[in-house]
């Protein structure tokens, strides 16, 4: 058995709700800097040399990459021979975000759903929890901004419509959003389980590695192929049109109910961000 300070992991979400909303991933930016070089229309290459650049600024000075900085994703990978000492891991986990996010100079986003009156320090997070084998804890910080959020579907298919109908119901949800999700988008798409379950694998979805396909064939070739089908809507970057609707689309599974076909589509704009650590 290993004991972690709650406090260490309230310092590790503090810095990670920082750095995310500064810099995307290594992966994320080499994508974004490809889509610029690769677009064929000139409008879109245009915007997407200026979001390269956004992220340039961002980075060096420390600016926030968009000016909606999220509610904050937090996913935490326990392993089974930790134990948490010195006081309670969710309290621990909203202390970091509301630090991250004062100490930051970071817009405070997350309000009552009801009467809209601000929490003021962007609490509480969004948390999931995994437990694993071994005595180490991942942290995994993924603020999520809304424009590309509210444009996330969750679709309750029959068996009976089968890969055509996922296929055609991932389509249709980007279409739908057009460019109110911020194209370029990066879109997770989870299938199966439940009606949560297909939620929280979408957006699990979104954490892999941008160029990295499923390893089953199966499933890499409806990733292929539904990036391929988006990128021919021509939305484009910013909704104006051209080849660079989607950076990336991930699909993970889950096993699921013989009555029922769950798929959810979680979209994410081109500030795909996400930053994890290990303790």
């Amino acid at each position: 058995m290993r004991d972690i300070q709650v406090s260490a992991v309230s310092d590790a979400v503090r810095e990670l709700c920082i750095n995310a909303n500064h810099r995307l991933s290594p992966d994320m930016e080499g994508r974004l800097r490809r889509a610029a070089e690769e677009e064929t229309s000139p409008l879109g290459a245009d915007i997407l040399s200026k979001l390269v650049t956004n992220l340039e600024i961002a980075g060096s000075e420390m600016i926030p990459i968009c000016q909606d900085t999220g509610m904050a994703v937090v996913f935490l990978e326990i392993g089974q021979e930790v134990h948490f000492t010195g006081g309670s891991l969710e309290d621990a986990v909203n202390d970091g975000v509301r630090r991250g996010y004062l100490d930051g100079f970071l817009r405070k986003s997350v309000a009552d759903p009801l009467n809209r009156v601000n929490t003021g320090d962007n609490t509480p997070a969004i948390i999931h929890y995994s437990i694993v084998p071994g005595d180490s804890l991942l942290i995994t910080v993924a603020p999520k901004g809304f424009g590309s959020e509210n444009m996330s579907r969750v679709f309750m298919l029959k068996p009976a419509d089968g890969e055509e109908g996922i296929k055609d119901a991932v389509v249709r949800a980007v279409v739908d959003a057009g460019p109110n999700a911020c194209p370029p988008m990066v879109i997770g798409v989870g299938i199966g389980g439940t009606f949560e379950k297909c939620a929280i694998l979408a957006k699990k979805a979104l954490l892999k590695p941008v160029d990295e396909f499923s390893q089953d064939p199966h499933i890499r070739e409806m990733e292929q192929e539904l990036l391929e089908r988006i990128n021919n809507t021509d939305i484009g970057p910013a909704g104006l049109g051209g080849r660079t609707t989607a950076l990336a689309l991930h699909i993970l599974t889950y096993p699921t109910h013989i009555a029922g076909l769950p798929v959810a589509v979680n979209i994410c704009c081109h500030v795909n961000r996400h930053a994890s650590v290990m303790l």
